[in-house]
Parts: C-alpha cells; structure tokens; sequence
C-alpha cells in the first residue's frame, strides 16, 4: 500500500514540474504560430499580398454551386478570397466578373488572381451593377455574391477613417473618388438629420443625445479625427453604464459609414438588378453583418417568394402568384466555431441564398 502511494505521488510530482509544463508551452507555441499565420501578409511572386481569409469559404461556394463555363458575379470582390474559388470552379471557359470601388482593393486582389485568365475587374459601385455587366456584353449570369462586409484594408488603414481604434481622418469613403465623408457628415448634418442617421442606420438608443451633444461640440469646434468622435461619444456616457464589450461609439459610427456609402439605397438598388440579370435556376448568395442590412436582403425576397399581383413587371415570370425565388438556405448560414477562432470577425456574419425560378 505504502508502495504504491509512493508511485503515485512521484508519478504526479513528475507531471506537474515536467509534463504539464511542456505541455503549456506547446499550446502556447501552437496559439502563436497559428496567430503570425493569419495576421502577417504572405509573399506572392510579384511581392507583398495582404492576407485575406474569406468569411464562410465552404458554405459560399456550395451555395453558389459553380460549373465549369459558368458566368459568376463577385459584386463585392475586396482581396479576392472568394473570387479565386469562383475562378477555379468555372474553369478557363467560365468567367469571374469582379466589382470593387475601391481601386486599392483591386490592386491587391489582381496581384493575388494573376495565375487565373478569366477574371475582369470592374472599378465601380455595385449599384450600377446591370450598366456594367451590359458594357462587358453580357446579358445574363449564371450567379452573383454579395459580401457586404468591411475588407480588412479598410478597418486596419487609419487613413480610410473607417475604425476609432486608430487614429484616423473621419473619411469612411469606400470609393475616395465620392464627395461626402464622415466629415461631413458629423460637422454639417442637422441634429434631426443626425438622430435620424443614428436611429436608422445604427440603431442607437441614445440617438438624440447624442446628436445634440455633437451639434453643441461642434459649435466651439469641428470633430477632425475618430479618436476625437470616439472619445467625445465615451465621455458621454458614465463608466458604469457602458456595460458589454462594445465600445459606445460602435453604433454611431457604423449609422455614419451606412451614410457616408448610401449602403441601404444601395444595396436595394443592386439586389433588384442581380434578380433581372440572373437567368433561370441563377444563385444569389449574400453575406450580411448586421440586423440593418440583413432585413433589407430577407424583405426583398420576402417579396419575390409572395409576389403580388399588381405588379405588371413581375407578372412576366409568374403564373397566378407563382414565387419568383426559392429559398435554398431554410435559416442562415453562420461561421462555426472553428472559424470563428481563425477569423473572429466573421462573427457577425450571416449567409442567405436563393435560386431564381
């Protein structure tokens, strides 16, 4: 008995001043390794290529169910992560049409697409999606994704203006080549314009006050920076009633880039042209991020899977209030768990798609 206590108390003495030790050092290793993996660029033949990991790579192109000499759509093509799968599913007889306003975005998204001659870049809004597709001369596609997240260039470049967790100018322009900017729009914008904003697009409780507060700021001086607009917003609010782990600004400053983009007007206008451009059995696939632009996206196929009969456009492709799309996915898709620990900012994200009838 004596014997045995005595190996069992020198096998646990050995597990706790070796075993467990290394034990610790290889998970910590392995956190750190997988960490340099997907926070560091990588290097491509022609140089420096931003790393990019695509939000719901598997569940995109499943959905989207590409064939060879397919004609696809990517009407938000960022660096190019889902763009490069479309290209490599449709093969040399297929063709990627790839919109993107920002013009740094498509840089690096070339750089990564080099290897693939089927890909077109279009520097454009995806509002003008059906005019751009005609000028390619095309006139209908075989599908179309609709990734409606922020490209990771935009949040880490404080330049852009797009994050308050780093100094930046307040821009939040997706297209640089567009007038209005989150400038703008904090130091101009009425304060009934400003609540309206706040409470629309950010959904924001303390809309008012906080734009009666910004109206009063400003009229001693203008907001110039977003560590300037977050602060002020902080300040706001006491300490111990800033609960959760958002920061009081999230809302307001998502409220400002929705306006600064026209992104609700925007993507309404787009998704009504998708639907036309499409031909029969056409996917639609779209990513969302928040509750906003989510119900924007189920409202409009709400309506083309209950159709209604006045509308004379619509009765073409319908027979007595026939739906127009089924729904492939019966509730979204969202990242598992995996994923969320490889990308956390694929948290928020919520995959819908349809197929036209």
């Amino acid at each position: 008995m004596l014997y045995s206590l005595l190996v069992v108390g020198v096998f646990t003495f050995l597990t706790a001043v070796f075993i467990l030790p290394i034990l610790l050092i290889v998970f910590t290793l392995k956190k750190v390794i997988h960490g340099l993996c997907t926070t560091f660029a990588h290097q491509s033949k022609k140089g420096l290529v931003m790393n990019h990991i695509p939000v719901l790579r598997e569940a995109v192109q499943k959905y989207i169910s590409l064939g060879s000499g397919d004609v696809v759509v990517d009407a938000t093509l960022g660096l190019g992560g889902h763009a490069s799968d479309m290209a490599a599913a449709v093969g040399e007889k297929g063709r990627v049409i790839a919109f993107d306003q920002d013009e740094r975005n498509l840089v690096e998204a070339k750089k990564r697409l080099e290897s693939y001659g089927n890909v077109t870049f279009v520097h454009s809004n995806f509002r003008h999606l059906k005019n751009r597709i005609s000028e390619l001369g095309i006139d209908s596609i075989d599908a179309i994704l609709f990734d409606l997240g922020l490209s990771s260039p935009h949040v880490d470049d404080p330049e852009r203006g797009f994050s308050f967790m780093k100094d930046g100018p307040l821009d939040m322009r997706f297209d640089p080549r567009e007038d209005l900017t989150a400038h703008i729009v904090v130091n101009t914008y009425t304060e009934a314009e400003l609540t309206r904003v706040f409470r629309e697009y950010g959904e924001e409780p303390m809309a008012k006050k906080f734009a009666a507060m910004i109206c009063k700021r400003r009229a001693d001086r203008t907001f110039e920076s977003t560590a300037e607009l977050a602060n002020y917003l902080s300040f706001l609010i006491p300490k111990k009633y800033q609960k959760g782990k958002s920061h009081p600004a999230t809302r307001v400053f998502q409220a400002i880039r929705m306006e600064v983009n026209a992104e609700m007007e925007v993507l309404e206008e787009a998704l009504d042209q998708a639907f036309e451009l499409l031909k029969p059995d056409g996917k639609i696939v779209v990513i969302s991020y928040h509750s906003i632009e989510d119900r924007v996206v189920k409202r409009f196929f709400q309506k083309l899977e209950r159709p209604e009969l006045t509308d004379e456009a619509k009765l073409l492709y319908q027979a007595y209030g026939d739906p127009l799309v089924e729904k492939i996915t019966r509730k979204p898709v969202v990242p598992a768990a995996e994923e969320l620990e490889e990308n956390p900012r694929s948290r928020s994200a919520k995959l819908r798609a349809y197929k036209k009838i």
